[in-house]
């Protein structure tokens, strides 16, 4: 389907993102794999009022993520992330291996227009920001299990998600993601995302939009867009330029 093979590289991702899981899973035997760009700058932040604060300085964090998947069987998915990050705030320059994770994605459910699929993974903390709201190096272990239902309407389609994500020297997180798409002949895509959650206690919120487009050139594609937060506590009011190039195999 071929709705369901462009949209399942946009989750890729990425603490402060979606988290690898979507509804669609790979055919057996087929893979994709999407090198990632991401840098967000934020000059105020979100007081745990939820209102809008200056900075001490500047906050800049930078990622390049490789995210990769590979259909073992027409209903599982194996899914690997690794990413690389720098940064710098008032505090701290980092520069070092973000978190690494290995999953799989499980198809529940699927006809022609709709899917459902379960994912579990488990990820290892490293040097970089293992949580937007976390400075960097802390975070250890963690696991994950997200829910998944995508549906198609035709050349439009729509994605929520819904995560739990627990964690060792982290609180718990529960995650909202949502993704709605437009094909746009054969070979754009144009794309609205939301990346929402909260830690247990509602200490650290967020929520950040996203809009991007895709242009397919066969078995590659570009990606290039923009990421905004909308609101959250105890996180910055980070911005900034988002873009991948996939690769299907």
């Amino acid at each position: 389907m071929r709705t369901g093979g462009l949209v399942v590289g946009l989750a890729a991702l990425s603490i402060g993102g979606p988290s690898a899981a979507d509804a669609w899973t790979r055919p057996k035997g087929e893979g994709l794999a999407i090198l990632k760009y991401e840098h967000m700058r934020a000059d105020r932040g979100f007081a745990p009022s939820g209102d809008l604060a200056d900075l001490p300085a500047r906050r800049s964090d930078r990622t390049a993520s490789i995210f990769a998947e590979y259909g073992l069987t027409e209903r599982l998915t194996a899914r690997f992330k690794g990413e690389w990050q720098s940064g710098e705030d008032a505090f701290v320059d980092y520069d070092g291996r973000g978190p690494v994770e290995i999953g799989m994605n499980w198809q529940v459910w699927r006809d022609d227009r709709a899917a459902v699929a379960l994912y579990g993974g488990v990820a290892d903390g490293g040097e970089g920001r293992n949580a937007g709201y976390a400075a960097p190096g802390v975070g250890e272990r963690d696991w994950e299990v997200r829910a998944a239902g995508g549906r198609s309407f035709g050349a439009t389609f729509v994605e929520l998600q819904a995560a739990r994500r627990l964690r060792d020297g982290l609180p718990d997180e529960t995650r909202l993601d949502a993704t709605l798409g437009a094909h746009v002949g054969s070979d754009w895509m144009l794309l609205g995302q939301a990346f929402g959650g909260q830690t247990d206690g509602g200490d650290a919120r967020w929520l950040s939009l996203e809009a991007s487009v895709v242009r397919h050139f066969g078995d590659w594609s570009v990606q290039a867009g923009w990421r905004d937060a909308l609101a959250g506590r105890e996180t910055p009011d980070s911005a900034g330029l988002v873009l991948a190039v996939w690769r299907r195999f």
